[in-house]
């Protein structure tokens, strides 16, 4: 590895909450299109870094990293950025958000994904966990917005932490996926306070850099388009 960082990334993937928080870091970084359309994450090459075969994977000096949210923290840890220090009096309220984030919220959006995974090819089975899991969210973004509009220093402030790039990628693929379904559920309007966050993000240097290699248009948050990538897939 010529850089410290080496990122296997498929576009629109949780991949690109780590490249965006790696340009936002100042970061080199090398990376490796993992295609989905070949099912590459389940090849044994991609299985040895991430034995789970899903994306992404952070090689560092300390070896493969996979789980979003180990990444995020570990990486705002080794660079004293992007989240209060371990000893700082926010550093309890950011962490139960960062792993409520990614927990609860991401493991609810994997769901609602990927219905099919959990309960079968029923229709109607999925039309009802979709409908649950919509309400869910419904609320989960509301409790943040709650929890936003205090602007705590790690939580839509002027300098973005790992939390807040999570957060602005997920209300993204809320906005677009599962496709070919309504989204009229989701309507960023109802959580002012994660809308201000998320148009704040879109003006950083480190959005413009991923917009482009991931082909993910003007407003990727805001007003998001389905990814347009240079290379691969996001699906």
């Amino acid at each position: 590895m010529t850089q410290d960082y080496r990122l296997h990334y498929a576009p629109d993937n949780a991949s690109l909450i780590i490249r965006l928080v790696l340009e936002e870091l100042g970061q080199s970084y090398e990376t490796v299109l993992v295609d989905r359309a070949a099912d590459a994450q389940r090849s044994p090459a991609y299985l040895a870094l991430n034995p789970n075969g899903l994306i992404p994977v952070l090689e560092t000096p300390a070896g493969p990293m996979f789980e979003t949210s180990a990444i995020l923290l570990w990486l705002a840890d080794r660079h004293g950025a992007m989240a209060p220090a371990a000893d700082a009096p926010e550093r309890a309220a950011f962490l139960k958000w960062l792993f409520f984030a990614s927990n609860t919220l991401h493991a609810d959006l994997r769901m609602l994904f990927y219905p099919e995974k959990y309960i079968g090819a029923g229709t109607e089975q999925q039309d009802q966990l979709r409908k649950v899991l919509r309400q869910r969210l419904h609320q989960h973004l509301t409790n943040l917005d709650r929890a936003a509009a205090d602007r705590p220093a790690w939580l839509g402030a002027p300098v973005p932490s790992v939390l807040d790039y999570y957060l602005a990628c997920q209300m993204r693929w809320m906005a677009l996926y599962p496709a070919n379904t309504s989204k009229s559920w989701f309507v960023m309007a109802q959580y002012p306070h994660l809308q201000r966050l998320c148009s704040a993000l879109e003006h950083r240097p480190a959005v413009s850099v991923a917009r482009e290699a991931e082909g993910l248009g003007a407003t990727p948050f805001t007003s998001p388009v389905y990814a347009n990538p240079p290379e691969g897939s996001a699906t």
